[in-house]
């Protein structure tokens, strides 16, 4: 490990916003956004973000997001507390490639059990169902419960030796170099496409996780975003979504990491409104040297 590793500091901010079309149909936020530790600062980091699914089946799926980030936050943290300091980085990255996915999968889907357990469907729900899409789809939720609270996942772990990067379904992780190029460090699953995407609530949902790992040796990312598909999807092209790494570095530079953060709410907020008009969360971890303030 280097020297410039063992003093690079970390601080995420991050902001989640009910969409317009949300507002207009009295829809909740069905979008989730938690981190550890709950000052935002410091090592390891966890930054999870999650977006419950929008159909008429999912009605739960607000609670499913909610859920799917505090397992994530557990699970993740649980993971690195196991691992021993002597231990190789090609050993970690071997071990959360093997057992984070179904372990986040199963924690999830046993919190989701129990969530229902004490809170079964009531019959207001279910005929509010059957009213929108049918029996079979009343009939199918009763059948597979756990799609009602049906959500995808984005999760991030920041040590002083590796990132691990974390994704389930749609959504977005990218990162910013410190000359402002910006990447996604996970492969694009080919199969999300339109409203399609692959989800915690399904029977074999860890087979779809993705895992990333990166160590740190040389210079560590100037910032990670992690974001819900109602941002990407509020662009023109993807093209224009990239753009907004290379934008946040500049104006967290000029600006300052506080001022970015008291403005991300109002962004999301108009980026809905002229955009998708789906919720959107948006969680920025910044490598606080490579975009400190610049001086005037």
């Amino acid at each position: 490990m280097t020297e410039h590793q063992t003093q690079v500091e970390w601080r995420v901010i991050g902001a989640s916003v009910r969409g317009a079309a949300h507002m207009r149909a009295n829809l909740p936020n069905q979008d989730a956004i938690s981190w550890f530790p709950e000052s935002g600062a410091g090592t390891p980091l966890v930054v999870a973000v999650a977006d419950g699914h929008g159909s008429a089946k999912c009605f739960r799926s607000d609670e499913g997001s909610r859920l799917a980030v505090a397992t994530a936050k557990a699970v993740v943290l649980d993971f690195f507390s196991r691992q021993e300091e002597a231990i190789t980085l090609s050993a970690i990255k071997h071990i959360a490639e093997e057992r984070l996915p179904q372990e986040l999968v199963r924690c999830w889907q046993e919190r989701v059990e129990a969530a229902l357990k004490l809170h079964p469907f009531s019959a207001e729900e279910l005929e509010t169902l059957e009213h929108k899409d049918g029996m079979a789809a009343r009939t199918t939720v009763e059948t597979k419960p756990l799609l009602a609270y049906g959500a995808t996942l984005l999760v991030v772990l920041v040590t002083h030796a590796f990132i691990l990067y974390v994704q389930l379904g749609d959504g977005d992780i990218l990162t910013v170099t410190e000359t402002g190029e910006v990447s996604r460090p996970l492969a694009r699953d080919e199969r999300l496409f339109a409203n399609e995407t692959t989800s915690l609530c399904a029977a074999n949902a860890w087979r779809d996780l993705r895992i990333g790992f990166q160590a740190l040796v040389g210079m560590p990312p100037a910032l990670i975003l992690l974001s819900t598909d109602g941002y990407a999807n509020s662009f023109r092209d993807d093209a224009g979504f990239l753009k907004v790494g290379v934008d946040l570095l500049e104006m967290i530079r000029a600006e300052g990491l506080d001022q970015v953060n008291e403005s991300l709410a109002g962004w999301l907020t108009e980026a809905s409104q002229t955009g998708s008009g789906d919720d959107i969360t948006l969680a920025v971890i910044s490598q606080t040297d490579a975009a400190r303030k610049e001086e005037p």
